[in-house]
């Protein structure tokens, strides 16, 4: 009879946060604010009740996903004159790395203590079909009101990579409710809009579109658009250019309470997904079960299917190069 792995968990605590890091994807399970707030303490990020759930397909719940995060088109992609195939689990194409992708994996502690903790992932030559060992990390560290996320990654042979974090956020609390009372804001002039499978097609701007969140919006009241984007979708799943380059602001949400998370990245874009797969089959860590729209993910990362678009900044990293990005999540 197998055994089902059960991953180990790593709790980080500063003042008003604990935030809980399990071996099983790098995934983030919890994150608990205490601010004041009549209905504090607050989880405010959606996580499984049954914690081996994560090491069986926690369906990208706070895990960090890859070797890329989002799409690639048909499964395949040329780097070099060399064409490579990739394990395809959303029809022809791979989302977050392919069937059997980061967020399903082991990672290993390499350093912890009561702020940080630091978690190693080696991806073999091969692996899904990327070419090239790839060996990666992501730090978590807790201040107050903060958490950082810190990835790096090298590889000893030409390949891609995408890392990201896939939380799930409802700022009144996961197991709430739907995120439609949020108000959104996004810092973009530009988007990716989707064809019917949610692949890219190019990049437009979001003037005029109910894919302008360039000031605050009422998430539902967008929502209920008759749009083609939002049909597609189920609501957003949608890639936004960030405006401008380095650490810096790419979306801010606010909920009912007026508890806000302020996302800042280094990275060109942010996907920005509300969660319409959500069917009550997944049981919360307060035992209530997520319908549609539960969580809204912010996940920062580079361009969806930039292999095959030689349009859209590259994605490649080289041996003897080292792939960087920071994130960071604000709460107030």
């Amino acid at each position: 009879m197998s055994t089902v792995h059960r991953p180990a968990s790593i709790e980080l605590v500063s003042d008003g946060l604990t935030l809980e890091v399990l071996t099983a994807g790098a995934a983030v399970r919890r994150l608990v604010v205490q601010d004041g707030h009549s209905d504090g303490p607050v989880d405010v990020v959606l996580g499984h009740r049954d914690a081996g759930t994560y090491a069986t397909g926690g369906g990208y719940l706070g895990a960090v996903v890859g070797r890329y995060a989002n799409r690639i088109a048909g499964g395949r992609f040329a780097l070099d004159g060399t064409t490579y195939s990739l394990t395809t689990n959303e029809g022809p194409n791979t989302l977050h790395g392919g069937a059997d992708g980061f967020d399903r994996r082991v990672w290993t502690v390499e350093d912890a203590a009561t702020d940080h903790v630091r978690l190693r992932l080696t991806s073999p030559d091969g692996d899904q079909g990327f070419p090239g060992r790839l060996d990666a990390e992501v730090t978590y560290s807790i201040g107050p009101r903060t958490v950082r996320l810190d990835y790096t990654a090298t590889t000893d042979r030409a390949t891609v990579v995408n890392l990201t974090n896939h939380a799930y956020v409802n700022l009144d609390g996961e197991g709430s409710g739907s995120v439609d009372d949020h108000v959104l804001r996004v810092e973009a002039d530009t988007v990716a809009p989707v064809r019917p499978d949610l692949l890219p097609t190019g990049l437009a701007p979001v003037t005029g579109t109910p894919l302008d969140w360039r000031s605050p919006r009422r998430i539902g009241t967008v929502l209920q658009h008759d749009h083609e984007q939002l049909r597609r979708a189920r609501g957003l799943d949608h890639h936004f250019v960030v405006r401008g380059s380095g650490m810096r602001t790419a979306a801010v949400l606010t909920g009912r309470s007026g508890r806000t998370l302020t996302v800042e990245s280094d990275q060109p874009g942010v996907q920005v997904y509300t969660g319409g797969h959500f069917d009550e089959t997944i049981i919360g860590l307060s035992g209530r079960r997520y319908g549609p729209r539960a969580g809204i993910a912010l996940e920062t990362q580079g361009f969806p299917d930039a292999p095959n678009r030689p349009d859209l900044p590259s994605t490649v990293l080289r041996p003897g190069e080292v792939f960087r990005s920071t994130t960071v999540w604000r709460l107030s």
